[in-house]
């Protein structure tokens, strides 16, 4: 179990106590703290079932007058470990006994011999109705069932059915696997359980070459032939994807539909299909067995009520017994008396012969009222007969009835298989349409971006032609205007430098800086330029009014 051993802690537990094995400082304490407590899920199962066989087989069976090897004898004790009630001490019972001898039989490719099964079964009903693991595997090994057949063939059918229920191998065979690398094929041996599918070099399991880890992501997909293979699927996961070749199409599709069930266990959360099985083959038997007690307890009901009635009936017939009695004993006091005093009482006799008379009509209807009592007591007894003959019929119509529900659960399992066969073709087809709806719809929404785009692109043109033409006019505009104002001031320096500019008569100028104008320098004090600015300003304000 990969713990390890501490031998300091054992001396320290295991310490003087003289209170027996089974005290606080005993070997359950000891195995629960220091060894169960310990465990990790990653220990090698099979290999602690062995040390287990090793240790208690050889004290509880011989198995040298047995048909089958003692490695076949290990893997029928982990079968029935696996099929036995979760109670001590562990027994198979007589539905689990004939499930793993059906299946034995159909791996070894033997005929089932039901009346061989039933004799066995009485047998088995006489005793205790169940079997210990030892004699289980007295029962494989003394070739009760399986006469006629060979050590490798039973060897070869316990191996199959042991990989089925205890190592949860769902298939296994020979397939062409492609590589990721060289893109070359190879012949594997596979081997699928319920959430992963290994492949070996060869079917000894001694070199693995690798492990598809499946999950509720994965898929199976049919291929169709190419590069001369035939017989082509191909295993998407989430990172890779494998493409595999079978031998032929019937083991193709045996193989893409033993995945797919697996994928589907995995999204379902469900166990391996004979954990599964084994779950509801106890589901039912519980169920059968709350509705036996109920039965026994309804027939312990009408058992008490019948008992009632018997009671009842018999208290009426002693009480009749009884009057019976007493009117006897006074029928031969009244008789006596008669005789001894006939002579005297002759007058009496009359009157104790009409007090007869009445008392025998008192037996009469005493008498009557038995009979009826009588009649109940056999009507009572017809319909108990009745009703056993009902239970008998009901008990017949319970097992039809259940050999109906298998059959339709059998059914309907076949219906749930192709309704998901279907509904995974119709999501595959909703899936290519919706990507076509897609890309159609991407396309559609392409081509209106495109002229909306086009529509402001041919507005925003327009716009801008209408800008040039008006910038165009502006600049038109403007080109007139500076063409007239250019004229004007021309005109007017040419004024300026005739009137005023050459007739000026030239004066001594300020010591000062000299200005240098149009004119030359010291043409104008600075008076006279500031009046001429003035002017010249009050002319170009004037201008500007009129345009």
């Amino acid at each position: 179990m990969r713990i390890p051993h501490d031998p300091v802690a054992l001396e320290k537990h295991f310490k003087d106590d003289d209170q027996g094995p089974l005290s606080n400082e005993g070997y359950m304490p000891y195995l629960n703290k220091f060894i169960l407590d310990k465990v990790r899920e990653d220990f090698d199962v099979l290999e602690f079932n062995k040390m287990c066989w090793t240790l208690c087989y050889k004290k509880n069976i011989c198995t040298k007058h047995l048909l089958i090897t003692d490695e076949d004898s290990f893997k029928v004790w982990c079968i029935f470990n696996f099929l036995s009630e979760d109670k001590y001490p562990l027994v198979i019972i007589i539905e689990e006994i004939e499930y793993f001898l059906r299946k034995l039989m159909e791996t070894m490719g033997t005929e089932w011999s039901e009346e061989k099964f039933s004799d066995y079964k009485l047998q088995l009903n006489t005793k205790k109705n169940c079997l210990t693991a030892w004699e289980l595997i007295e029962v494989v090994g003394m070739g009760y069932f399986s006469k006629g057949l060979n050590r490798q063939s039973m060897s070869l059918g316990i191996n199959e059915v042991f990989q089925e229920l205890i190592l949860d191998v769902l298939k296994q065979g020979y397939m062409m696997k492609k590589g990721h690398k060289r893109k070359n094929w190879t012949e594997r041996w596979f081997i699928l359980r319920p959430n992963s599918l290994s492949y070996y070099v060869c079917e000894d399991l001694v070199e693995q070459k690798g492990k598809i880890v499946l999950d509720q992501n994965c898929c199976v997909e049919s291929l169709p032939d190419k590069d001369g293979k035939k017989c082509l699927f191909i295993i998407k996961c989430i990172d890779k994807s494998f493409e595999i070749s079978a031998s032929d199409k019937k083991k193709k599709q045996e193989w893409i539909q033993a995945i797919q069930t697996c994928i589907q266990l995995l999204r379902l959360g469900l166990p391996s299909p004979h954990r599964e099985a084994r779950l509801r083959r106890r589901e039912l038997r519980q169920r059968q067995h709350v509705e036996e007690d109920h039965l026994v307890e309804k027939m312990r009901q009408l058992q008490a009520a019948n008992e009632n009635k018997q009671r009842q009936l018999e208290a009426m017939r002693e009480k009749m017994e009884e009057a019976e009695a007493k009117a006897a004993l006074e029928e031969h006091k009244m008789l006596k008396t008669q005789l001894d005093l006939q002579d005297r009482y002759r007058l009496d006799l009359e009157r104790e012969k009409m007090v007869r008379q009445q008392m025998e009509e008192q037996v009469a209807q005493k008498s009557s009222e038995l009979e009826q009592y009588l009649q109940r007591v056999r009507e009572l007894e017809d319909m108990y007969h009745r009703l056993e003959e009902a239970l008998e019929d009901e008990r017949q119509a319970k097992q039809d009835e259940e050999a109906m529900r298998k059959l339709q659960a059998r059914l309907l399992e076949e219906e749930a298989t192709k309704r998901a066969e279907l509904e995974q073709f119709h999501l595959q087809q909703q899936r290519a349409l919706s990507q076509t709806e897609a890309e159609k719809q991407e396309l559609v929404a392409e081509q209106l971006a495109k002229e909306r785009e086009l529509q402001t692109a041919m507005l925003q043109l327009d716009r801008l032609e209408k800008d040039r033409k008006g910038a165009l006019e502006q600049y038109e505009e403007v080109s007139r205007k500076l063409e007239r104002a250019a004229n004007k001031t021309k005109t007017w320096k040419d004024k300026v430098a005739k009137h005023e500019g050459l007739v000026r008569l030239i004066q001594p100028g300020h010591k000062g800086p000299q200005r240098i104008t149009n004119w030359g320098p010291a043409s104008f004090t600075d008076a006279e330029l500031e009046m001429r600015k003035k002017s010249w300003q009050e002319s170009k304000n004037q201008g500007a009014q009129a345009q």
